[in-house]
């Protein structure tokens, strides 16, 4: 089921008109509006999308679901720690409906843990599953959070959508993106995670720029920098 707040009265034509002329991003399971997304965003509309209604979310859905809303509504989807939220079968639902409320010209921002450093860690620093491997807002962070879910959430609030359910190399996250009909991607790994932004159509120059991509860069698995903010870990 899908419910979505109104965000504007319709009475009301002048801010209705500003809210057209200017561009949205749909932060799908964002959690709460009060986490930082990417600087570019500024001047966007922000429109938070969640399965859990209690971070009053401007839509409440589950992302597996976008098909059901309205199509090319949104300029960017910007996903940070959801993806790997999802079982593996059902991450090409979720990115279908990234497409289908996505614009032509629009893209994609997705962050999710980088299994593949864990991986290296865990051998190269002999690490335990239980083992401390950095501190987040939220309180120390673990192997098994990383691979599992922020295990002190999932107990705390008894939603076993906190768990995590599958995970992404930079290539097996490049690889899914190409396959759900993003073939124009840009990624970087570092700090235990992945940025990928992908687009539908070829960008231009000036979306590059705005997005502090390497005009140079071509479009594969380059450099996208930025900060490392998170959603659910």
């Amino acid at each position: 089921m899908v419910r979505e707040r109104k965000l504007i009265e319709i009475d009301n034509p002048p801010i209705e008109q500003d809210r057209i002329q200017r561009k949205r991003v749909l932060n799908v399971g964002g959690n709460d509006k009060r986490i930082p997304i990417p600087q570019h965003y500024d001047q966007w509309d922000h429109v938070m999308l969640d399965i859990d209604p209690k971070g009053l979310p401007d839509v409440v859905c589950d992302a597996r679901e976008l098909v059901t809303l309205p199509a090319s509504e949104y300029d960017s989807i910007y996903c940070s720690h959801n993806l790997e939220h999802y079982y593996r079968h059902d991450v090409p639902k979720v990115l279908a409906g990234f497409l289908h409320v996505l614009k032509s010209e629009g893209f994609v921002y997705i962050r999710v843990p980088d299994m593949g450093e864990l991986m290296r860690r865990i051998a190269n620093e002999d690490l335990d599953i239980s083992d401390f491997l950095y501190q987040s807002p939220a309180g120390p962070i673990t192997v098994m959070d990383v691979i599992y879910g922020y295990g002190d959430e999932i107990e705390r609030t008894g939603q076993d959508f906190f768990a995590h359910k599958t995970g992404f190399t930079e290539k097996s996250l490049t690889t899914t993106l190409t396959k759900a009909g993003f073939p124009y991607i840009f990624s970087h790994a570092s700090n235990l995670e992945i940025t990928a932004i992908g687009f539908i159509d070829p960008p231009d120059d000036k979306k590059l720029a705005s997005l502090n991509i390497s005009q140079t860069q071509s479009a594969s698995r380059q450099t996208v920098p930025g900060t490392i903010t998170t959603g659910r870990s």
